[in-house]
């Protein structure tokens, strides 16, 4: 069973507080707890170490009854205990549980991890990770991070300028839209993918979010058609995909993944990795049949991947 609550950590810890207690409730008891993360650089915390260690203390006093191990990345899974001593390899490690666990059902591939805020590229070549980065920092700069996912994302960090009217038109440099409000004008928002509150606080439909995607060129919705409205959101839809193109263009430039090592498609964002494979001329796989499950394991693939590496490497099952 796959379940997701949001937690908008910027906004406090007791979200998170709020999504432990929701989500245990839903899940039961488990052999063993098994944490990835990601979320330690949110405003709550000082540091990135710091955040380790604080989301690793309210994870620890929420979940009981079981072992806790905490994924460290390339050093496996270590006890909670020593999150603040391995922050460095612990935070943001849940990319690699992803990319560890295609590792073990396909020699060669490329993940292509599309979730709500960021995109993942992850290559995997011989049967390992194969990672130029492994900071995020690092990743940015390899291509295997970029920063724009299928909800989260603002509309004027997907592209600096659109094409309404035949010109090209400068975007209003203000959080009016997100990339939610794009797929939702597409009528390809997964459901469940947006789980946070709208630019304004308005509501989720089509019609609210082409009023917030025409304030990126200023203007209001009664000044465009609902066809104009479609056409821009396209636009959009399209810059972004650019932008993961090119960072997978970045990465597979280094000539260590093979020809035609498929592409492993995972994430809300799933669509996306299937048509980023279609324009490399690449097979394409969803982590969902890879791994045998439904398509909420897709949605949710580090928490997935992770519950598989555990099952293997703390309980020795297969």
């Amino acid at each position: 069973m796959a379940a997701q609550e949001a937690t908008p950590l910027w906004l406090g810890l007791h979200h998170l507080d709020a999504a432990f207690g929701a989500l245990k409730s839903r899940l039961g008891d488990p052999a063993v707890h098994a944490i990835t993360m990601t979320g330690e650089l949110c405003d709550a915390f000082a540091s990135r170490r710091d955040g380790v260690a604080g989301l690793a203390a309210i994870a620890a006093g929420h979940l009981t009854g079981a072992p806790i191990r905490v994924y460290a990345g390339r050093l496996g899974f270590r006890p909670i205990s020593e999150a603040a001593q391995h922050a460095d390899a612990i935070a943001s490690a849940n990319w690699h549980a992803s990319a560890s666990l295609v590792a073990v059902r396909l020699p060669d591939a490329l993940l292509v991890d599309v979730g709500s805020t960021t995109a993942d590229l992850v290559p995997v070549v011989a049967g390992s990770v194969a990672a130029a980065g492994y900071t995020d920092a690092e990743r940015l700069v390899a291509g295997e991070l970029v920063y724009t996912g299928t909800a989260r994302s603002f509309a004027m960090a997907m592209a600096d300028r659109a094409p309404f009217r035949g010109v090209w038109t400068p975007l209003m440099n203000e959080y009016f839209a997100s990339s939610a409000d794009v797929r939702r004008i597409l009528g390809d928002l997964p459901d469940g993918a947006d789980r946070m509150a709208t630019a304004d606080g308005r509501e989720k439909t089509p019609d609210a979010s082409r009023a917030r995607l025409a304030r990126m060129i200023g203007r209001d919705a009664s000044e465009g058609s609902p066809e104009e409205w479609e056409a821009l959101a396209g636009w959009f839809a399209e810059a972004q995909l650019r932008s993961i193109a090119d960072g997978a263009f970045l990465r597979l430039s280094r000539g260590d993944v093979a020809a035609k090592a498929p592409v492993i498609a995972a994430g809300v964002g799933e669509s996306l990795g299937r048509e980023l494979a279609r324009r490399m001329g690449r097979p394409c796989v969803s982590f969902s049949d890879l791994i045998g499950a439904g398509v909420e394991a897709s949605h949710c693939a580090p928490a997935a991947a992770l519950a598989l590496l555990a099952e293997r490497a703390v309980l020795g099952a297969g």
